[in-house]
């Protein structure tokens, strides 16, 4: 699945969509800023994968501090069977450079 942009989220989220978000900072970073998403950090994503509320063929949105950590996340989940999971770009730097 294709991944997706901050002003796509951002429509979206103002649009009311119901939306599954999976959030993969630390905590640490989620208790500075965060959008609301479920917080599961990136190293605890294959211990934690039965806390996704998800389908396997559901949306399922991931985000980080830049992007790369989510990458990594898609790539996991991908591999464990969720097919439609997309990735953030740019994460909550451009989230929060933009002004959101």
């Amino acid at each position: 699945m294709e991944d997706i942009t901050i002003e796509e989220l951002k429509e979206r989220m103002d649009n009311n969509e119901a939306l599954y978000i999976i959030d993969v900072r630390e905590e640490h970073e989620f208790d500075e800023f965060n959008i609301g998403a479920q917080l599961i950090p990136l190293g605890e994503l294959p211990e934690r994968l039965d806390e996704i509320e998800a389908d396997k063929d559901a949306e399922i949105i991931v985000h980080c501090r830049s992007g790369a950590r989510s990458g990594r996340a898609k790539e996991y989940l991908s591999s464990e069977g969720y097919s439609n999971v997309r990735n953030l770009i740019g994460g909550m730097l451009a989230w929060q450079a933009a002004g959101y």
